[in-house]
Formats: structure tokens, C-alpha cells, sequence
């Protein structure tokens, strides 16, 4: 009798992926979807489109569904988290927060999707990330491929925001933007949730455990095989000579108190404001909640009152 021999691991992220030494990768969450449709709770209707048919991305649209013409609404350009690994724009959980935030906010976003990693490893995260972005600037003048953006996007109030690894592309959009401008688009706010942020050696009370810590740099060496290690500047924006050129005025950072990545989104607000950037940066911490609570758990207290704390800073002027 035969049997079959079981596929020796060679990584375990649990329980996020474990890939095999025959190349297998097993997501093990993150990827049911939902289809777009008129959310009955939130009132907010959505629908997917095309933005990079080479890789065949789309990005799924949000709007409030009585939106007057004359009326332009603010734009959100949202990076889903994940850990580089999983999710996408299409999971409940993502689809139900931007539903969440639309109707909260009264915006218009625009989540995107982007090829992850290990199949597809790190930078393509970001370089797909910024095609959305060049899409999404092609309606500037309402001649774009999607009604929706040329109809109601002001592109004058447009704002990033991620959750965890969709923080950090939020922020290296924001770099690049300083960097390159994306004609006609004033990005004036940037939200960061959670953000995943690291490096090397420990800063302030982060855990200083050496197993953890080579943990945490194989993780991310997996899905950036061309990373120099965790003080490559797509992880650890401290280490980026050009964070200073952030391509906006206004910063909101959120941390959680169980979080084990709080400790590194202080010090990334304290780098910001000592680089010379000019902006105004913010900081919020959420006491007794881990990372990303907001996601997991919609409608508990603390992540109503951090949906509330986004479309405010959405909407100040």
C-alpha cells in the first residue's frame, strides 16, 4: 500500500500562509469575496472596474447612492492589508469597512487591488498601487474610462488611507507623490492604520526577543526577496532619505495598545515630524484593542469611534 507523502514546510506563517518546499503556497484566510452591490445597511452602492487589464487588477468603487452631480465629494484611494500576503478589495471585511466609511465620511473611494506576494513579491505591490493611482488621475479632467470618478471625484480633497501593510503603500504613495506629483490630484490627507512598519534593531519598549525578531525579518525577507532586511525603506520609512517629501499636508497615524507593531508607529510620527517635512502629523492610540481591531470587529465601541475619528479627518478643512 502506498501513501502519500505530506509536503514538507518550509515556511509557517500561520495563520496567515504556509508555503511548502515544492513551491505550494496555502492562503489560509483572506480570500472569500463578496460581489459589488447596493449595501442596504449603509446605503452605498459599488461596482468593479478594469485598471490594469496586463495584470487583470480592478478597483472596486464606493459611492453614497443618492449623490447629487453637482455636488463633488471628497476622493479616498484605500490599500487593503494583509501582510503583502492575503485579502483584497473584495473580502467582506474590506468591502464592509469602505461601506462603513462612505456613508460615514459622505466620499466617494476607490480600493484597490494589487498582486501579492509570494507569487508576486514586494515591490509589486507598490508599483501596481501607483498604475491605480495613474488611473484614478485620468479622470482629472472628467474624461476618464468611469463615470463615477469624472461625475463626482473632487480632486482637490483626495485622501490615502491603508490598514497594516495597506498603510504602509499608503505611505510610500504618499513619497512617491511628493516625489513625482500626480498632475491635478491634491492629496491632503494621509490615514494610517496600524501601519506595518519595522527594523532591524528594537526602538523604544518593542520586544527586543531574538527569535521574534528573525520571525518578523523572514516574514517580511519571504515576501521581498530584493529586500536588503528590515531597514530596506519599503519597510522601515525611517531608514528613507526622502520621507520628507511626503506628498501632503496632514498625517493621522492610529495605534493600538496590544498591537505589536504600536511601538513602531510612534516612532514613525516622531521621524516624520523631525524630517522637515512640513506637514501637521497626528497620532491616536487605542487603548485594551490589538492591530487592525477595526477590521475584525466593526462594530465594537473603540472601532466606531476610530471610523468617526477617519471621516472627520476626511472632512476637515
Amino acid at each position: 500500500m502506498e501513501y502519500a507523502t505530506k509536503p514538507e514546510v518550509a515556511y509557517d506563517f500561520s495563520p496567515v500562509i504556509i508555503m511548502y518546499k515544492d513551491g505550494r503556497v496555502e492562503k489560509l484566510q483572506g480570500s472569500e469575496i463578496v460581489p459589488p452591490s447596493l449595501d442596504p445597511k449603509t446605503n452605498v452602492e459599488s461596482k468593479d472596474v478594469l485598471y490594469s487589464p496586463e495584470n487583470g487588477l480592478s478597483v472596486r468603487l464606493h459611492i453614497p447612492k443618492n449623490t447629487n452631480r453637482n455636488q463633488k465629494l471628497p476622493l479616498l484611494v484605500y490599500f487593503h492589508g494583509g501582510g503583502f500576503y492575503i485579502r483584497s478589495p473584495f473580502t467582506p471585511q474590506t468591502h464592509n469597512l469602505l461601506n462603513s466609511l462612505v456613508a460615514e465620511a459622505n466620499i466617494i473611494a476607490v480600493s484597490v487591488e494589487y498582486r501579492k506576494a509570494p507569487e508576486h513579491p514586494v515591490p509589486c505591490a507598490f508599483d501596481d498601487s501607483w498604475t491605480a493611482l495613474q488611473w484614478v488621475k485620468s479622470h482629472v479632467n472628467g474624461a476618464g474610462p468611469e463615470d463615477w470618478l469624472n461625475d463626482y471625484a473632487d480632486f482637490q480633497r483626495v485622501f490615502f488611507c491603508g490598514d497594516s501593510a495597506g498603510a504602509t503603500i499608503a505611505h510610500h504613495m504618499g513619497i512617491r507623490h511628493g516625489q513625482e506629483k500626480l498632475e491635478g490630484v491634491n492629496v491632503k490627507g494621509i490615514a494610517l492604520c496600524h501601519p506595518y512598519f519595522w527594523g532591524k534593531e528594537p526602538v523604544g519598549d518593542e520586544s527586543t526577543d531574538a527569535e521574534f525578531r528573525q520571525r518578523r525579518e523572514k516574514y517580511w525577507r519571504v515576501a521581498c526577496p530584493s529586500s536588503s532586511g528590515c531597514d530596506d525603506r519599503w519597510i522601515n520609512p525611517a531608514a528613507d532619505p526622502n520621507l520628507a517629501r511626503l506628498g501632503c499636508r496632514r498625517v493621522l497615524i492610529f495605534v493600538a495598545e496590544k498591537d505589536f507593531l504600536r511601538t513602531r508607529g510612534w516612532y514613525y510620527y516622531e521621524k516624520l515630524k523631525e524630517s522637515g517635512w512640513g506637514g501637521n502629523a497626528e497620532i491616536t492610540e487605542t487603548e485594551g484593542e490589538g492591530h487592525v481591531f477595526h477590521v475584525k470587529n466593526p462594530t465594537c465601541k473603540n472601532a466606531v469611534a476610530m471610523l468617526k475619528r477617519i471621516a472627520c479627518f476626511f472632512n476637515q478643512e
